[in-house]
């Protein structure tokens, strides 16, 4: 059963290619198609996110440097808080699941900081963020339930980021 936010009516729609063409903000917030997955959105926006990543730093290393992904990470939140706010309310529900933009942002922080990553590193900061973002514990899972609209759908996963890097902290300091 879904439950509804205030503010948003009781029709949910169903995303497909043809919504995600509608409006820019939908096409940005399903990350260019991949939250449009049938199966695990988040982690085909992770994976979509981790080969944009690795294909653009390899292809433009001059032009895709760790502080102009900075730059990219930084504007892109704020982009992805108007984009994801817009398209929940034209689906109907505040944090949908095929919205998928804010881990694509958030695992684009965690590869920057690790930068530059080898493939391990990669991988493991892969499954710990998949894992800090669907299991949410504690303070995670306190602001998805308390924040709500586009910020709100942004911010969990830049907590899913920081803890992926603090477990990457700690492991490097034992």
């Amino acid at each position: 059963m879904t439950t509804l936010e205030p503010g948003q009516t009781a029709y949910i729609r169903k995303p497909d290619a043809r919504f995600m063409r509608a409006h820019p903000a939908h096409v940005l917030a399903q990350g260019f198609g991949s939250g449009l997955s049938p199966i695990m959105p988040g982690t085909s926006g992770t994976l979509f996110a981790w080969l944009a990543y690795t294909v653009l730093s390899a292809r433009w290393p001059t032009v895709f440097t760790p502080l102009n992904w900075g730059i990219i990470i930084f504007l892109g939140f704020f982009v992805g808080v108007w984009a994801c706010g817009r398209t929940g309310r034209d689906l109907g529900i505040a944090d949908h699941g095929s919205m998928v933009w804010d881990e694509i942002i958030a695992f684009w922080l965690v590869l920057v900081v690790l930068a530059p990553p080898d493939f391990k590193t990669e991988l493991w900061a892969f499954v710990w963020f998949r894992f800090f973002d669907m299991v949410k514990p504690p303070p995670i899972g306190y602001f998805d339930r308390r924040m709500k609209g586009g910020f709100g759908v942004m911010w969990d996963d830049i907590l899913a980021a920081f803890f992926t890097l603090l477990v990457f902290a700690l492991w490097r300091t034992i």
